[in-house]
């Protein structure tokens, strides 16, 4: 159990949190949702001490241990994977280390007995004999091949660090255990296996996502944390934005008949006020008026931006024909004679867990490389729109926001251009920001921009989701859903690819698979599961 008990923060003047108090208990998963810039991150950070209060303090029962997702993913570079895994017990590594250095000495005394003996015994007692093989178990089920687990983490690529990482805080049953953004980056099968290690784990789980469907699953309360107070609902994401939304209902109309009964005793008193006979009813109701209290209703601190995207000219039936591409980077074949033809009302989820496969597919598609072998061909109505997965070049130059946005506008009168920079919640002075100083959510509402100006009516979409808040998030989504045009995309947001995705298109070591349903038909296709098993075991072969 982990409780905050009065807790402020404030920096200068503003109140990040004012007078929280809240207790999250065992066996629970809390969801903890806010609009960006609420606080959310720096919370967990209050909670595991990494920051310290202006006022209130953090308790948890004695002899809890705390775990944290590890954000720096460089700290354990010099470190291989499976010791790193096993830091998450701060204390269990630490008996191993000096076990170690004990047992090496030439000169080992009695006193040296002595302490190994006590260290052994504390080693048993935290389960460390099966610490090795609990650590590989970890790492194989969110998908890290044993090839890597006594590697450095300074060799591993980022997208494997990540699970590395996320293993190190699952280790050892934490009492508490406090995730930040733990979905990101992870592909759709290491996802899935954290929901259900989340689902069974008996201890706190304190969670930061911004994946609705992940938080629908895992989460048994949501703590929501807006205007600097938290309020606990009981339920998941879905629960939580009916019941809110329920009571915010319910505060308007019981403002609006206590408005309407305010107006009756007001005309009331005012027409007889000075009626002698009706003196006294008068009298009454002035009495009643004074304790009638409207509700106070505080808008959300969620801004939702307005995503729309308008194709400049409709598509034709030609829209893209792919054949036989294959492409090998660094030794490693990406793509292996890859072949689809795209309809004029597809939009395509391509999945696996191979996600550098399907970022050099979309840079082929939009122009930036160039196949091993292979062809593909855009039909003439067509024209693309690209979201790339990183977008460093991008934003790589000394132009404030409106110029940069403008270069892709037909029209260049900036008060249409600052219109579309609006509509993305980029307000005032935000239009003279240069775009190199932006943060990760801002550069992706830029790119969002660009593309609903520039009026494409394909869109290429490489994790489009990451870095962009909940609200955010829904309103790329409903923009997509609605959208007329092609589009073809990646996301590790689940409820993202069922809704907007009507063919699953998945990249494998051997090739791909190609169905015409939605996500969720395609996961539980028994086809899909004989054509998994088959490729593992012809990964296992080789």
């Amino acid at each position: 159990m982990i409780s905050a008990n009065n807790v402020s923060l404030r920096f200068g003047k503003k109140a990040l949190f004012e007078d929280v108090n809240i207790t999250f208990t065992p066996g629970n998963c809390y969801g903890l949702i806010g609009a960006n810039g609420a606080g959310k991150s720096t919370f967990l950070k209050i909670l595991s001490g990494k920051l310290e209060t202006t006022s209130g303090d953090i308790t948890m029962d004695p002899g809890e241990r705390l775990s944290v997702l590890e954000q720096d993913h460089f700290k354990y570079d010099d470190f291989n994977v499976i010791d790193t895994v096993i830091m998450g017990n701060k204390r269990l590594y630490e008996i191993m280390k000096e076990k170690d250095e004990i047992y090496a000495k030439e000169d080992f005394t009695e006193e040296d007995g002595v302490r190994a003996s006590e260290l052994e015994a504390e080693f048993a007692e935290l389960d460390g004999w099966n610490a090795e093989s609990d650590a590989s178990t970890l790492l194989n089920g969110l998908g890290v091949d044993t090839e890597y687990h006594y590697s450095l983490m300074g060799t591993l690529e980022d997208n494997i660090k990540v699970k590395v990482l996320l293993a190190q805080a699952l280790f050892g049953n934490p009492d508490n255990l406090l995730l930040d953004e733990p979905t990101n980056h992870l592909d759709l099968d290491a996802i899935e296996w954290l929901e259900n290690f989340l689902i069974d784990f008996e201890n706190t789980v304190i969670v930061v996502s911004h994946d609705r469907y992940f938080l629908n699953k895992v989460c048994t309360h949501i703590a929501d944390l807006d205007y600097g107070k938290i309020q606990i609902y009981t339920g998941n994401y879905d629960f939580w934005y009916e019941s809110s939304q329920l009571i915010l209902r319910q505060k308007k109309e019981a403002n609006k008949k206590k408005e309407e009964q305010i107006k009756e005793l007001k005309e009331f008193i005012s027409k007889f006020a000075a009626n002698a006979s009706k003196s006294k009813q008068a009298t009454s109701r002035k009495k009643a008026l004074e304790k009638i209290e409207l509700e106070e209703i505080k808008p959300s601190s969620r801004k939702y931006p307005y995503i729309d995207f308008r194709p400049n000219r409709e598509i034709g039936n030609e829209v893209l024909t792919v054949k036989n591409i294959s492409k090998t980077v660094d030794g490693v074949k990406l793509l292996d004679n890859v072949s689809f033809t795209v309809g004029r009302e597809d939009k395509i989820a391509f999945v696996g867990p191979n996600t550098n496969a399907t970022t050099m597919l979309f840079k082929i598609l939009a122009g930036e490389e160039e196949p091993d072998e292979g062809e593909y061909k855009w039909g003439v109505t067509t024209s693309q729109g690209y979201f790339p997965k990183d977008n460093t070049k991008e934003f790589d130059n000394d132009l404030i926001i409106v110029d940069w946005l403008t270069q892709f506008s037909e029209v260049k009168d900036a008060t249409y251009v600052r219109g579309f920079l609006g509509r993305m919640l980029f307000a005032g002075d935000d239009g003279i920001k240069k775009v190199k100083v932006l943060s990760g959510g801002e550069k992706v509402r830029c790119l969002l921009s660009k593309m609903q100006i520039m009026g494409s009516n394909c869109l290429i979409l490489d994790e489009p989701t990451n870095h962009l808040d909940m609200e955010s998030i829904t309103s790329l989504n409903n923009a997509l859903i609605k959208f007329p045009g092609v589009v073809l995309f990646a996301c590790q947001d689940h409820q993202f690819v069922q809704t907007t995705a009507n063919r699953i298109i998945e990249l494998t070591a051997t090739g791909f698979i190609d169905k015409q349903t939605t996500y969720d038909e395609y996961l539980a296709s028994d086809e899909l599961a004989r054509k998994r098993m088959i490729m593992n075991m012809d990964q296992s072969e080789d």
